[in-house]
């Protein structure tokens, strides 16, 4: 197939359309299958012309959505879905890939070879000589490993290289994570309950100026903090505010299901707060 073919400025012949198509149809012809269906969606003579319009912008807003479907399934342990979640994901590597490739920047077997070569050197006990370590030394040469990779970069500093698409307590917890790896940390839990306690106080303050955003800014270090203060506790914020989510959902339904019960099903027609904190109360029970 051509140059011109591979980008994507040359349509197929016959020849070239006949054994995509056989290619493509093909139930057991795995991620050489996968590839070359992208391939054929994107091709701009022959292709889907949603598919042909994307860009890297365009579907990275799916690629986050796939991720946190897997994450989803998996919470809820539907196996059944999980593969077909997966292969969700995965087509969104192919697809950035194939719009690469496109653009002369990389294909899938780079994909794949960076992430190869990555395992193997973040693994030298596996892969090398290296003694079996511990899980918290594997930990620590990961970091290691990771840490190595950025000072490669003269532009990267300590932060860099922490996405900032990722949800907002995730990416709070690695940048104080990452600072206090280098020593810019509380040295215990005592700390940052006190700067809780502080940030409190400069809420309450700001609430009464009516500077929206001096409200929110004050707000927001609250939740920062809240996140330093989980990670000192040895806690994962994001699953802590999940499970708060989840009990929150689940008493809140049994709540709405013991006021219609009441109520004849008008729970929030006839119920007043009263009633609702009743119950409330009675489905914490």
């Amino acid at each position: 197939m051509s140059a011109a073919r591979l980008n994507g400025s040359e349509p197929m012949n016959e020849d070239e359309l006949a054994d995509s198509q056989k290619t493509c149809l093909d139930p057991g012809g795995g991620i050489e299958r996968l590839l070359e269906i992208m391939r054929r969606l994107r091709d701009p003579d022959s292709g889907c012309p949603w598919d042909v319009e994307q860009d890297f912008d365009s579907i990275s807003v799916y690629t986050i959505e796939e991720a946190y479907e897997v994450e989803d399934a998996i919470r809820r342990k539907a196996w059944d879905e999980l593969a077909s979640e997966l292969g969700d994901l995965l087509l969104q590597v192919v697809y950035h890939s194939e719009i690469a490739s496109e653009k002369g920047l990389f294909d899938f077997a780079d994909v794949v070879k960076a992430i190869s070569d990555k395992m193997v050197n973040r693994h030298p006990h596996v892969f090398g000589t290296d003694r079996r370590r511990s899980v918290e030394e594997q930990k620590r040469h990961w970091e290691d490993e990771k840490s190595k990779e950025r000072e490669k970069d003269e532009n990267a500093g300590v932060l860099s290289g922490i996405p900032t698409a990722i949800p907002a307590l995730i990416r709070a917890s690695k940048l104080q994570g990452r600072a206090a790896r280098v020593g810019f940390d509380w040295p215990d839990a005592t700390g940052v309950l006190a700067k809780l306690e502080e940030e409190f106080a400069e809420l309450d303050e700001a609430r009464h100026s009516l500077d929206s955003d001096r409200i929110a800014d004050e707000f927001g270090d609250i939740l920062f903090t809240a996140v330093n203060l989980s990670r000192h506790l040895g806690i994962d914020a994001e699953d802590a505010l999940r499970r708060a989510n989840k009990k929150f959902n689940d008493r809140f339904e049994a709540m709405e299901k013991l006021l219609n019960a009441r109520f004849q099903g008008q729970a929030f027609r006839k119920a007043t707060l009263q009633d609702m904190e009743d119950a409330w109360n009675a489905a914490k029970g």
